[in-house]
């Protein structure tokens, strides 16, 4: 009999070469195996009659092969088989797929499952009026056959996997392995929770569980089955979740234990605070800071996220929380991304700490700077002189020793493990500095359950006074003469115009740019309908522009247009005479500073760029932001572009121009964004579409890899889950027990060591 722990090539039917198949997927162990659940069910005891199907549902459908055809075409292979139940028929169709030639023969039985569409080919039902395109298949087993084998493929609801590796480790051969595999260890699979827990809760055992989920009974709900809300699968995923929210819980109260600094926040401090602030601060930016500056009164390390959308103010409470840290008699630290972004808050710093009466000393560290200023500033630094240190990952260097680092900020990072590395920076005796992350990415609160979990979270959820909203519309690329028209009459104003475009130069090959768009093949770009094309051209652009000069953008058909030619053709047609500059991800770091800085100074009329921008550039003459190509590029992003202008007094604009081609998830992108200014919904809307493993517009380093759960799907659950960890480490249930307690703390290192590299683990 396996044990859970049983190396997987010792599993049943698996073997050495399979594990090696196996390991690539994460597959290492029997419980790996039997954690590895269908994604959805088939229900082979009542298939769907053909009769019943209607256009546009996605169905399963058993029946007998009819006839099957390898047709050659200009595009390539068609295979085509009939698929037929008595009278009636039904085509399915794979496209480029000359390997099936031969895998399919009269009179097989065969369960397909797509989405069932309108043939042309005839007008009669029974004839194959209708079709699936690369629908999924399996054929089913006949009389040779074993008795096993027909007994998990046809008369009950069918777990369908994904493959691990192949048509060998299809569906059909994880039923059979998974079938014996939970025969071997009934009555020996050990529960990992307190039975306490599960009868409160209304959840099933773990064996249970596992079971009923690969292989369901008869009566089980065929619409809880593809929902994944079964209490088997309830269960499973609770189970996971909790183990992620209980280390979290942990891992918060062990830094509660730490020594830390207990800053001060007398008269003298507050009245510091006051002389440096350029406007009277928000209700939001007051909360945010009284609880920053309770976290930084206690004597355990502060592990903060400052949230808040575009524009809302982070900065000058990060800024005011430095003050603390500073009249306290400590350094601190404030790490960004980018040299253009640490520049900008240098030069924001300077600007506002003018204003005090203490002059704190500020210095810049990036990477960009000559050896001899980095080394003169890690001096300063070192011998404690310097009272503010701003750069780039230049900071966490091994050769910046900070004398009495107090507190550190992080701006807009996520890339994790940053917070562990602080803890190098901190000179031995020396207590650990507080860390404070902010973020201007709205994060869901879905995702900063699981990401940030063992941070306490602020949200800034209101603008400064003063803030006129943005006018967003969308256009097609065929009003590019309006839209360039508009810029001018903009820069004749005085103002300054961004235009934006998702590639640098050429092809997609080697620009990161492009990273964003990976949700979307280019292939897979359908067009639009002609009717929201013509409420494009027709509708909610009049504010914008007047009807007149409706003549078509020379580039329109180009295809996907790049910053480096359009900056040539921009530069010597429509903005001729217009200072126009240009900055990508190419350009060195020195490059880069001085066109931003020509921009920031009102040197440059109209920057044309790619998504370099993105993030923290505070140029408040800019009024216009353009976006070329806008249905490319993700939800979170258009909103940080969109961010980058409304930044003055000034009525801004951002213009979203499209191509001929809007997907209809682009459609779905580009009408949120007319429709409404709240990055917090603009997150949820995002996190809905995309799914949480993009959500950042590449895939998060940070996410942790979930067996069973999805945060999209199972938010409750983690809330639950949430609820139920503090309970288990705050109040202990009389009713469980010291051994079912060992048995969580054994199952929750294994979890951690195995799947979660979270924000500071360990």
């Amino acid at each position: 009999m396996p044990a859970l722990d049983t190396p997987v090539k010792f599993v049943r039917g698996v073997g050495p070469r399979v594990s090696e198949m196996l390991a690539e997927k994460g597959i290492q162990t029997a419980e790996d195996l039997l954690y590895h659940l269908p994604f959805r069910y088939e229900d082979r005891q009542n298939p769907r009659s053909l009769d019943e199907l209607k256009p546009g549902e996605v169905a399963s459908v058993i029946g007998e092969v009819r006839g099957a055809i390898l047709m050659r075409t200009r595009r390539g292979p068609i295979y085509e088989i009939t698929l037929g139940q008595g009278r009636f028929a039904m085509k399915c169709l794979w496209f480029h797929a000359a390997y099936l030639d031969g895998k399919f023969h009269a009179g097989q039985s065969v369960a397909v499952y797509g989405k069932v569409e309108p043939s042309r080919s005839s007008k009669s039902f029974t004839t194959g009026n209708f079709k699936m395109i690369q629908p999924q298949f399996e054929i089913l087993p006949d009389a040779s056959d074993d008795a096993e084998t027909r007994l998990l493929e046809v008369g009950r609801i069918t777990p369908v996997y994904e493959s691990l590796g192949g048509s060998r480790l299809a569906s059909r051969w994880q039923r059979k392995v998974i079938f014996n595999l939970l025969e071997g260890v009934r009555g020996a699979v050990p529960e990992c929770l307190p039975r306490a827990m599960l009868e409160r809760l209304d959840l099933p055992d773990r064996e249970t569980a596992l079971r009923e989920v690969h292989f369901p009974a008869e009566s089980t709900p065929f619409a809880q089955l593809q929902s994944a809300s079964t209490p088997a699968h309830r269960r499973l995923i609770f189970e996971e979740l909790f183990f992620l929210e209980l280390g979290l819980e942990l891992k918060r109260r062990r830094m509660k234990e730490r020594k830390g600094i207990a800053f001060t926040a007398t008269d003298k401090v507050r009245e510091a605070i006051r002389e440096v602030l350029p406007f009277h601060p928000t209700a939001a930016q007051k909360r945010a800071l009284g609880e920053i500056v309770a976290d930084m009164r206690a004597p355990n390390p502060m592990r903060r996220l400052l949230q808040g959308d575009v524009g809302s103010g982070k900065t000058i409470v990060a800024f005011q929380a430095m003050i603390v840290a500073m009249e306290n008699g400590y350094q601190t630290a404030l790490m960004a991304p980018t040299e253009i972004l640490a520049t900008q808050h240098y030069l924001a710093a300077r600007k506002l700490l003018e204003r005090s009466s203490r002059k704190p000393r500020i210095v810049l560290l990036t990477g960009s700077l000559d050896e001899d200023r980095k080394r003169y500033n890690r001096g300063l630094i070192n011998r404690g002189e310097a009272n503010l240190v701003i750069g780039t990952h230049a900071l966490i260097e091994e050769k910046v020793e900070f004398d009495r680092l107090g507190l550190a900020v992080v701006d807009e990072q996520h890339r994790f493990g940053v917070l562990q590395r602080f803890k190098l920076m901190k000179k031995p005796n020396q207590p650990e500095p507080d860390v404070l992350v902010m973020t201007a990415t709205p994060i869901p609160r879905t995702l900063a359950l699981s990401l940030y979990g063992d941070l306490d979270l602020s949200v800034l959820d209101e603008m400064p006074p003063g803030r006129v909203p943005i006018v967003t519309r969308r256009v097609s690329g065929e009003q590019a003469e309006q839209v360039w028209t508009f810029v001018r009459k903009q820069v004749a104003r005085g103002r300054q115009a961004y235009i934006v475009y998702p590639v640098i130069e050429g092809t997609k090959d080697d620009q990161p740019e492009l990273d964003f768009s990976r949700d979307e093949p280019e292939a897979g770009i359908a067009a639009a309908p002609m009717a929201a094309r013509k409420n494009i051209r027709k509708g909610k652009t009049a504010e914008l522009f007047p009807a007149s000069a409706q003549e078509a953008n020379p580039t329109a058909k180009s295809g996907l247009r790049s910053a480096v030619e359009m900056h040539e053709k921009l530069r010597s047609g429509p903005f001729a005479g217009l200072r126009v500059g240009l900055l990508h991800g190419r350009l060195d770091a020195d490059e880069k500073d001085v066109i931003m800085r020509r921009f920031q100074r009102g040197e440059i009329d109209v920057l044309v760029s790619t998504t370099v921008i993105e993030v923290g550039v505070d140029v408040a003459n800019a009024t216009v932001m353009v976006v070329e190509h806008a249905e490319r590029f993700g939800l979170a992003q258009l909103h940080q572009l969109r961010g980058r202008v409304g930044r003055g007094a000034a009525k801004s604009y951002c213009i979203l121009m499209t191509g001929e081609r809007v997907t209809e998830l682009g459609e779905e992108r580009l009408n949120a964004m007319v429709r409404t200014q709240d990055g917090f919904e603009l997150a949820e809307l995002d996190l809905s579409m995309r799914g949480p493993g993009e959500f950042f517009g590449t895939r998060q380093a940070g996410l942790p890899e979930f067996r069973v759960a999805n945060l999209l799907r199972d938010r409750q659950l983690l809330e639950l889950a949430k609820q139920e960890a503090a309970r288990f480490v705050d109040h202990p249930d009389e009713a469980v027990t010291e051994s079912e307690r060992a048995r969580v703390r054994v199952q929750l290192k294994q979890a951690w060591q195995r799947k979660y590299g979270l924000v500071e683990a360990g």
